[in-house]
Order: C-alpha cells, then sequence, then structure tokens
C-alpha cells in the first residue's frame, strides 16, 4: 500500500500512522551481511508496537559481492505470512539490475564492462565461469544467461519498480533529477544519477532515501538520506527504519544494534 501527502517545509517528515518501514541499501551480492541484517529487523520489530510492516530494498541486489543469487532467494522469501518478519517486501531496481535485464534482452555489447563491475561474481553465483561466458557469441552468451538465471529469478528482476513513495518519504535506488515532477522523472535518473542530485539543496516536496552512492557513513541531508555504506567491501550493510516521524539506523558491523538519527531542519 502507498501512501502520499504534500509535506509543508516547515513539518517534520513522517510515515503515516500504523505503519514501520526498513529501507535497505545496496546489498550487492552479500547474502551473509542481508541475513544478518534481516535479524537485526526481526528483533527490532518485535520490541515495537505492532504495524503494518515494508521492507524496501533500494536496488544494486547483484554484483561485486559473492552470491547475488542467494540474495534475490533471500529476498523471495520475504512475505508478510513470514512469522518471523512479517513483512511486505518492495525491491527497487538499481542500475546493476537495469544493466543485466538488459543483457538478458540480447544487448552483449554490455557484457564485458558488466563483468568489469561486478557482474563476474553474479555470473559465478549462478554457477557460470566469466571467462568462457565472454568467448561465447552472441546468442549463445544471452541463452546460457538465460538458462543460469532462470526465470523466477528473471521475474523478480522484472518486476522491480523505481520508486515507492510512503508518507513523507520517497524510496528510489539513485535520486531524483531536482525541479522535475515526480511523475516526469526520466528512469535513467532515478537508477543513474549522482551530482546533480547530490548537489541540490532543494526541497523536493519528500525526503528521498536512495542508495546508488558510496559512503562512509550514513548520509543526511534535510532533503535526502544516503544510505549505500558500501556493504561489499565495508561489511556495513545499512537499514534506515521510519514509524511516525522517528528514524534510526540498523547497521551489520555496527557496534550499536540501532542508532537514532535526529531530524534536521531544511
Amino acid at each position: 500500500m502507498i501512501f502520499d501527502r504534500r509535506r509543508h517545509p516547515s513539518q517534520p517528515p513522517r510515515i503515516p500512522r500504523g505503519t514501520l518501514v526498513y529501507a535497505i541499501g545496496d546489498i550487492h551480492g552479500r547474502v551473509d551481511l542481508f541475513d544478518q541484517l534481516l535479524a537485526m529487523i526481526a528483533a527490532d520489530r518485535a520490541d515495537r508496537t505492532p504495524a503494518r510492516t515494508v521492507i524496501v530494498l533500494l536496488g544494486d541486489l547483484i554484483d561485486r559481492g559473492p552470491d547475488s543469487r542467494g540474495v534475490i532467494e533471500r529476498a523471495l522469501a520475504i512475505s508478510p505470512r513470514d512469522a518471523r518478519l512479517g513483512a511486505r517486501l518492495v525491491a527497487l531496481a538499481g542500475n546493476h539490475e537495469e544493466v543485466l535485464l538488459r543483457l538478458l534482452d540480447g544487448e552483449v555489447g554490455l557484457v564485458d564492462d558488466w563483468l568489469r563491475f561486478g557482474g563476474a561474481q553474479c555470473v559465478a553465483s549462478y554457477g557460470l565461469d566469466p571467462v568462457v561466458l565472454a568467448a561465447l557469441g552472441a546468442r549463445e552468451l544471452v541463452a546460457t544467461l538465460r538458462s543460469a538465471i532462470g526465470e523466477r529469478h528473471r521475474e523478480f528482476l522484472e518486476g522491480m519498480g523505481d520508486t515507492l513513495k510512503v508518507g513523507d518519504y520517497l524510496f528510489v535506488h539513485a535520486g531524483v533529477r531536482p525541479g522535475v515532477d515526480l511523475s516526469l522523472q526520466a528512469q535513467q535518473d532515478l537508477r543513474w544519477i549522482r551530482q546533480p542530485f547530490l548537489d541540490d539543496p532543494r526541497d523536493h516536496g519528500f525526503v528521498v532515501v536512495h542508495g546508488h552512492t558510496v559512503t562512509g557513513a550514513v548520509d543526511r541531508r534535510p532533503n535526502r538520506i544516503g544510505i549505500d555504506t558500501g556493504a561489499y567491501a565495508s561489511g556495513m550493510l545499512t537499514a534506515l527504519a521510519l514509524e511516525g516521524d522517528s528514524t534510526w539506523l540498523l547497521q551489520t558491523g555496527s557496534t550499536l544494534p540501532n542508532i537514532a538519527i535526529g531530524h534536521e531542519s531544511s
């Protein structure tokens, strides 16, 4: 369920009453950290008043880390019927999912760059040798990749959205084009944008929660919160939790089980 209202800039951002959201940054094949973080979310949720719970994956589930396949399998298992998590999953597409889907659709010219920037680890998790894959002819390469990934995982990737708006927060992989209405945003920007978004201090009408750009710690600004803490290399996978007008962090590799983060005025 998507809730929407326009926030006045003087009001602190809020999630609707009775809703609890956990947004998870770029996992990049680290199913070990994903499992750790889900266990932390389950424990955190159990300590709170029962609420409709939504887990939002901000994209780049795959590549770089060792087990892209395992990450997707674990995501597919998340369900409101899960007694431990009891959450609805919303998976948003990142630029890495986009490139893989384009390859599966036959854009084989992308394969060398993809393998170099994390795809090699992805295909290895599906039992393929990236060197052998890259040497195949176009038709055989696509057929081999499709067969290894399988219909169920491909359907999951194809079903990923680009944005989710809950209350005064917009969840997206990379960011938004400042000054452009949400309904007119280009998919390219939602999945790939950096500086035009990161450097812009303007209020967007909502607070953008995003990944894509790695920072050593959570990057909290008045108009956005970046939670890609480079999990595949740092070991720190971050979830931003939101309920009412409260926000807090859950992080693997952190010395604290949860970390409250205060509001900043715009």
